[in-house]
């Protein structure tokens, strides 16, 4: 017990009093040992971290599909690069850094292929057994579907992780009243920084945008104006990269700063006095308008791009194609989710299967399941 209770030791010291420590955990559903020197939320971070799920983001891509080209983000990439920018700040709030990082790795793992427009498809064939959403999807795989203990099924992760990611699935109720942990909102902070900064790299890169036209607002001025001062003329290849550090940057920083300031009158409340207080992060309000002008202009120029919607739409109508043939022939399903149709609707468990696919494996069970034969799909 020395190596836990030195790290429980070293948290006391490092972390702020309105930190989730790791000796106030609520325990996991199945109760386990605890490990000699790893905290808990080291050890989920380290089994999301493992999973099968996890391994397969890199094969789903986070705007773009593989039709596009290969430099755009995955939803691995994007996953780490949300890591280390929530992980950061963290560090400089004197939060849990591994929970932190666990819920950030966790938090696209139940994103299903070609990003948001596989996720449209299911929801509309799901919409008799209420849709579907990639965040309550996360918590399925890690609960139920994952299969790496003889004990339990899913990865029995601990309660502040699940209740993390539970409050992504329900962002209009977390939104009000009782706030969740710092550490969660850190997180969802961190990956709405950097897909944007990201989306704007990838469209720039692929040629769907110019700088030029994101010089327009406020925000990619500001940052233009940042990068000027400090190095002068760049190629247009440097100019993009700059950009994005500068945009990621400039919101880490004052998100940071304000932060900072805010919590320091909490200094001493515990991480449940914070949170029945109702404490949020928030930028200032000239940054959020700025933001909001910045994802407004990137939903109508680039997920709404003419080269993005033909891709889009293809991939949709394979996704769909293959949904109907499961729900027509639930045979073909593999031995795992024909199982399961014991304990839930047809539906759901189509659902489920299609959306642990990677783009990859999503065409050809496709091509497999459209084909002469008639057998059962292949799981993943």
């Amino acid at each position: 017990m020395n190596g836990l209770r030195l790290y429980d030791q070293s948290e006391h010291l490092l972390l702020a009093s309105y930190a989730m420590h790791s000796a106030d955990t609520e325990g996991r559903l199945y109760p386990e040992p605890t490990h000699p020197y790893r905290g808990p939320y080291a050890r989920d971070r380290d089994r999301i971290l493992h999973s099968s799920a996890f391994r397969r983001l890199s094969g789903k891509m986070q705007v773009f599909t593989g039709e596009m080209g290969i430099y755009h983000r995955t939803r691995l990439t994007h996953t780490f690069e949300v890591a280390s920018v929530a992980r950061t700040m963290a560090r400089v709030l004197r939060l849990n850094e591994d929970l932190t990082e666990a819920l950030a790795l966790m938090h696209d793992i139940g994103h299903p292929p070609f990003g948001h427009c596989g996720e449209d498809v299911l929801s509309e064939h799901m919409s008799s057994v209420g849709g579907f959403s990639h965040n309550e999807f996360a918590l399925v795989i890690v609960s139920e579907l994952e299969q790496r203990y003889v004990e339990f099924s899913g990865l029995n992760l601990s309660r502040e992780t699940l209740a993390g990611q539970d409050v992504r699935a329900h962002k209009a109720e977390a939104a009000v009243g009782r706030a969740p942990l710092l550490e969660v909102q850190l997180v969802d902070a961190a990956d709405s920084i950097a897909y944007d900064a990201h989306d704007v790299d990838d469209a720039l890169q692929m040629g769907l945008l110019s700088i030029d036209e994101l010089a327009e607002l406020a925000i990619v001025r500001r940052a233009l104006d940042l990068i000027r001062d400090k190095r002068g003329f760049m190629p247009i290849h440097q100019l993009r990269q700059s950009l994005v550090h500068e945009l990621i940057d400039l919101q880490v920083s004052e998100l940071v700063e304000v932060s900072s300031e805010m919590l320091r009158q909490y200094e001493g409340h515990h991480h449940n006095d914070i949170c029945d207080l109702g404490v949020r992060f928030r930028h200032g309000e000239t940054l959020r308008a700025e933001r909001r002008e910045l994802e407004a202009f990137l939903f109508d120029a680039v997920y709404r791009h003419p080269r993005l919607i033909p891709v889009r739409d293809s991939a949709a109508k394979r996704l769909s194609e293959l949904f109907n043939v499961l729900t027509n022939d639930p045979n073909r399903l593999p031995l795992r989710f024909r199982q399961r149709q014991q304990d839930h609707p047809l539906e759901k468990i189509v659902g489920e299967y299609l959306a642990g696919m990677t783009d990859a494996f999503c065409d050809q069970q496709h091509q497999y399941a459209t084909g002469t034969s008639r057998g059962p799909l292949a799981d993943w």
